[in-house]
């Protein structure tokens, strides 16, 4: 997983990362930022010690973390079939990639180590 904090004049301390990797960048900039990452952090912690997934719910992205994976999930993933019936005339399809995302345990932990030192201004 490739990635690079920016500091953004106009929109703050920002990532940038792989297209197959963007919802994990939306949930690093807008559910995150740099107030939530202690937070974050103990969640780690917590997850290292036991052996169910933890999910930290998110406003608009959920994160499924396991001592095996960080799954990212965005919350239209989940679409009840009733609101997409508006749309089966036109032939469109929920699209899914940009929805769902992950990447190994320890990936996450470096992420999330990275943007705390990135963040603090280190």
């Amino acid at each position: 997983m490739e990635y690079q904090f920016i500091r953004d004049p106009i929109s703050g301390l920002r990532i940038k990362i792989s297209s197959e990797h963007a919802i994990i960048g939306r949930w690093l900039n807008e559910e995150i930022g740099k107030d939530k990452v202690a937070m974050v952090q103990a969640l780690i912690t917590s997850v290292k010690t036991s052996y169910e997934p933890v999910t930290l719910k998110g406003q608009e992205i959920d994160l499924i973390l396991s001592k095996d994976e960080a799954l990212f999930e965005a919350h239209a993933l989940h679409q009840d079939s009733e609101d997409l019936v508006a749309y089966q005339d036109d032939d469109l399809m929920l699209e899914e990639n940009g929805l769902v995302s992950g990447c190994g345990f320890e990936d996450f932990v470096d992420l999330i180590n990275s943007w705390h030192e990135f963040s603090a201004g280190r």
